[in-house]
């Protein structure tokens, strides 16, 4: 099974930074990147120590309901093209480790898919969470539950 990686959607990025509220209605707040742990979940890449990275509330469900799990997510603040690609950036291998739970088409979590894992383990266990046609799609978050990206079938 092949699977479908992409970053936020660009509309939705272009609008966040100009000036668009996050999932609470606040602007993004710029701030300076630091360190070598500030992924963009648009380009799905490392924002590099001293690059300008927004940070602001983010909601990755249409609509709220108990599962919508809201959190912060960091954005480049410049233009940065957005990640689709059948596998996940090389750099998802050090996440460790990472939250991995399968979602259903009404967007609630399926609590047997729900596992903690290496990095290097992600996507052997997003094809087997999808090999499952129940399951609707897959996110990976941080070990601080804080989401990365959605996994599809492609």
């Amino acid at each position: 099974m092949e699977l479908r990686i992409q970053g936020l959607p660009t509309d939705e990025v272009i609008a966040l930074r100009a000036g668009r509220g996050d999932a609470y209605g606040q602007p993004a707040l710029v701030r300076t990147a630091e360190g070598p742990a500030n992924p963009c979940r648009h380009c799905l890449g490392l924002i590099d120590e001293g690059c300008d990275k927004l940070v602001l509330a983010y909601r990755p469900f249409e609509t709220q309901q108990p599962y919508a799990e809201t959190g912060p997510i960091f954005l480049h603040a410049d233009d940065c093209p957005r990640y689709d690609s059948a596998s996940l950036p090389e750099w998802f291998l050090f996440l460790d480790p990472a939250v991995v739970r399968g979602y259903d088409e009404e967007d609630w979590i399926r609590y047997d898919t729900g596992d903690v894992v290496a990095g290097t383990e992600l996507e052997a266990r997003c094809r087997r969470i999808l090999s499952d046609p129940t399951i609707a799609y897959v996110h990976i978050r941080s070990k601080f539950n804080c989401f990365q990206c959605r996994v599809d079938r492609d």
